[in-house]
């Protein structure tokens, strides 16, 4: 009797030491994702830091050939300021203000088209490359972010390291998605 004890007093310990090492495991893991999160939300900043320093250039290159186009120039500036105020939101509310910097932006381009020498000038011409390929990173920073997010929200909504999660206060995170025209044509027609 006393074999048998022993036996069954071993075999919990054992299970108790396996469960404590995968919960140890299982926080780890979190923790590893929620720092991925954090640090590929780090990348758009500096994307969108630097997407906010080019535009006041791009208007003032703008504002030279196309005064009367007030109306559109202080979009641009209305919207970027409102995406800087936004910096520290989460990232729902902050990818509202970057989808309205997005479109007035796409509007600021479309004017290089009413104006020859606009479309001209080296100076617009640079800053609108710059510009385009900073839009390409936030692109890509998003596009890991939102995977980064993906994979931590599956994690911590997942049986049974939900438990872990709950336990260690690990919370879902938003998702920076794209609203409105970003999202592309709704409806194609032939």
């Amino acid at each position: 009797m006393e074999i048998l004890a022993l036996v069954l007093g071993g075999l919990v310990c054992l299970v108790l030491v396996l469960l404590a090492a995968w919960a140890l495991a299982a926080y780890n893991r979190l923790i590893r994702q929620r720092n991925q999160v954090d640090a590929a939300w780090a990348q758009i900043d500096v994307q969108l830091k630097r997407r906010y320093d080019l535009i006041p250039n791009l208007v003032e290159t703008v504002k030279g050939y196309a005064a009367h186009e007030r109306g559109t120039l202080d979009a641009v500036v209305q919207a970027r300021n409102a995406a800087v105020a936004a910096a520290g939101a989460p990232a729902a509310s902050r990818a509202v203000a970057e989808n309205a910097l997005t479109q007035s932006l796409g509007r600021l381009f479309a004017l290089s088209e009413a104006y020859p020498d606009l479309k001209a000038s080296a100076n617009f011409a640079g800053l609108q490359s710059e510009l385009s390929g900073t839009e390409d990173k936030i692109a890509y920073a998003r596009q890991f972010y939102n995977g980064a997010v993906q994979t931590y929200n599956t994690s911590t909504q997942s049986i049974p390291t939900n438990v872990i999660a709950g336990v260690g206060g690990f919370r879902a995170r938003d998702l920076f998605e794209a609203l409105g025209d970003e999202r592309g044509p709704v409806q194609v027609r032939f």
